[in-house]
């Protein structure tokens, strides 16, 4: 009897563990962050005139979801997270309009206003940035 209560112990003790060892694990990577949890926008599926404007002149480079992709072997970078979550409001907007190399100048094609939009649509709906 003393042998099987201690094959309970043990057996109640590893599948403890197990259970918060794997809590602790997914909490790990599913993000604790706000940017982490809002950043999940589905662009493809969004109706906002934000969302057609990042499909119709960021997507061709910056992937259908912004999260990056590689081009003539030159990795694009992700919108919602790396270098770009660490830029400003200011630097976003600096780079839409004037470009980048090798990003190009958008100036020309988009109202200003529309670049203020992309940036307000990459902070907040991208990056889930309130700021």
């Amino acid at each position: 009897m003393r042998r099987s209560l201690s094959k309970k112990v043990v057996i109640t003790f590893f599948f403890i563990f197990f259970i918060g060892f794997s809590i602790f694990v997914s909490s790990c990577f599913e993000g604790t962050g706000k940017a982490r949890r809002s950043s999940g926008i589905k662009i493809a599926e969004s109706k906002t005139y934000e969302a057609s404007l990042y499909r119709q002149n960021c997507a061709v480079c910056h992937g259908a979801e912004a999260y990056g992709k590689e081009i003539n072997g030159q990795q694009v970078p992700s919108l919602r997270f790396g270098n770009a979550e660490n830029k400003t409001e200011q630097e976003l907007y600096e780079q839409i309009a004037n470009g980048k190399h090798p990003m190009p100048s958008f100036k020309d094609q988009l109202t200003d206003e529309d670049i203020r939009r992309l940036v307000r649509f990459i902070r907040r709906d991208l990056q889930g940035k309130e700021d």
